[in-house]
């Protein structure tokens, strides 16, 4: 760690709302000229840290300060008046306003009473400087690329004279040449003596431009380090928690059964060189009848972008995809439910249930959609399915008509089940099928899955607890900044050899 004393000193952080814990006793320290990475998974406190350092949050416990003073922001606007920016994920512009207007919108300096455009443009034109941009400020936004876009919204960061720059996700809309550049800006903004917190899931680009790496897991501090001193393997295993050779097991046997028929059968579905350029790199898959293939990789891998592409959500710009042998396009989720895929999304509260809607009408709608609106399924038809799924998989309801957002999370995952069972498909993309469910619902998913194994159907599992992907799949396919790094099969399907998959680097760097 760099011997210079503490830009940032964040001291015994607490944050909690009602029954989550986000944040617990965090201690972190932020330099000047040094870029900090932030690293953690899903529910880390990443999120909640950069709302309490930006006053959007309040902290129940701990200090803030700020060059040594104890600081307390209440705003946005107040951390910025302290010297913290925010550069958010979403670029927060307005497309039609000018460049000029869009760094200065809120503090335009003013002249008699009034906004002084040219004080405006020539305050604009100094943060871009600081970025060593020339541009034209009285262009509208939306004629910039979103790589400038980006580089705008930084330049509105620094128009307040910041001393912390938190950039949350800056390259997630970025290509590989974009993204170099944003790390030349961001070297030079070290060298001015800025302290850069830069939050991102690309490992490779943590090692390219960060000098310390801080993990959060579970909203508690793993610790900080020396980017130098951190192989890429350990910062994986401090990201999710898991030791090399902790709770290893040999994967289930393949489709079907150990030495079976699994590599002679045809498969229901291949992908080869299947890409959305920008969005997940270039997928080779082979899936078989009865096979459970799973999808493994640290949050922003590119897993859940993988099935969405398949079920065609953002559907594949490039390479070409068979099901049961027959090439096939799909550019929506309609060709892929005449195709025979189904889909269960990682949140089921916001794109799978429909809340108000009852148990009978989620579980049913896949179905009588397939039927059109013309075609209304008959009611004893209707009650038959419906009482039939709700026995087979236990969902735990008072009644079909009770409204799903009542039940369980757990139930609510097996009525998403239920929908796409309903429907018979030959090929399952479950992305994150267990999270938020009790141990007794989630052990119900797995047989579930396994039960729809023996009865023929392919399933590609996504789920980001190593464990339950090594104990549901006979092969697992490694991903890692949105990019196929390798392929796990039968025995060698472990805990710890997918997270030496997700850590390995074909080029033996020096810091690894």
């Amino acid at each position: 760690m760099p011997v210079s004393k503490a830009l940032l000193s964040v001291e015994g952080l607490s944050k909690s709302f009602p029954g989550v814990r986000a944040l617990h006793d965090v201690h972190v320290e932020a330099r000047a000229g040094e870029i900090q990475a932030l690293m953690g998974e899903n529910g880390a406190g990443k999120s909640t840290l950069i709302k309490l350092l930006t006053g959007v949050y309040s902290p129940d416990a701990g200090t803030l300060r700020l060059g040594g003073t104890v600081i307390r922001p209440t705003s946005p606007r107040h951390a910025e008046s302290l010297g913290i920016s925010a550069v958010h994920q979403e670029i927060s512009l307005i497309p039609h306003l000018s460049i000029a207007d869009n760094i200065m919108l809120g503090r335009q300096p003013r002249r008699f009473g009034l906004i002084d455009g040219r004080a405006v443009r020539a305050k604009a034109r100094e943060a871009l400087a600081r970025l060593s941009l020339d541009l034209d400020v009285s262009r509208s936004v939306a004629a910039l690329p979103t790589a400038l876009q980006q580089m705008v919204a930084i330049a509105r960061a620094l128009a307040v004279d910041a001393r912390i720059l938190i950039l949350d996700e800056p390259t997630s809309s970025l290509d590989e040449a974009e993204t170099l550049r944003l790390f030349d800006v961001m070297r030079g903004l070290k060298a001015q003596g800025l302290a850069i917190l830069f939050v991102t899931h690309f490992l490779d680009q943590v090692y390219a431009v960060s000098d310390t790496i801080t993990v959060l897991r579970n909203g508690c501090l793993v610790g900080q380090y020396a980017s130098s001193a951190l192989p890429r393997l350990e910062l994986v295993q401090a990201m999710l928690g898991v030791k090399l050779g902790a709770k290893d097991r040999a994967a289930p046997g393949g489709p079907a059964g150990p030495g079976g028929e699994a590599s002679a059968a045809e498969p229901a579905l291949t992908a080869r060189g299947l890409e959305r350029k920008g969005v997940i790199g270039p997928i080779d898959l082979a899936l078989r009848p009865g096979e459970v293939v799973g999808l493994a990789g640290l949050l922003g891998s590119g897993r859940s972008e993988t099935a969405r592409m398949l079920f065609g959500i953002e559907p594949a710009d490039r390479g070409e995809l068979a099901v049961n042998g027959r090439a096939t396009e799909i550019k929506t989720p309609r060709h892929a439910i005449r195709a025979g895929l189904a889909y269960c999304p990682e949140d089921r509260k916001v794109d799978g249930i429909i809340p108000n809607l009852s148990v009978r009408e989620n579980l049913l709608l896949a179905l009588q959609a397939s039927q059109g609106a013309l075609r209304v399924l008959p009611r004893h038809e209707r009650e038959r399915l419906v009482q039939h799924y709700i026995k087979t998989l236990s969902i735990k309801t008072p009644s079909p008509e009770t409204p799903v957002k009542l039940l369980s999370g757990g139930n609510q995952q097996k009525v998403l089940l239920a929908r796409w069972m309903a429907m018979q498909p030959r090929i399952l993309l479950l992305d994150e099928p267990t999270r938020g469910v009790d141990i007794g619902a989630k052990l119900e998913i797995e047989a579930l899955v396994k039960s729809l194994s023996e009865k023929g159907v392919a399933t590609v599992l996504i789920s980001s607890e190593l464990e339950e992907v090594a104990r549901n799949c006979y092969r697992v396919v490694v991903l890692r900044d949105r990019k196929q790094q390798g392929e796990l099969v039968g025995e060698s399907v472990t805990p710890s050899s997918i997270i030496q998959a997700i850590a390995h680097q074909k080029e033996a760097p020096s810091d690894a």
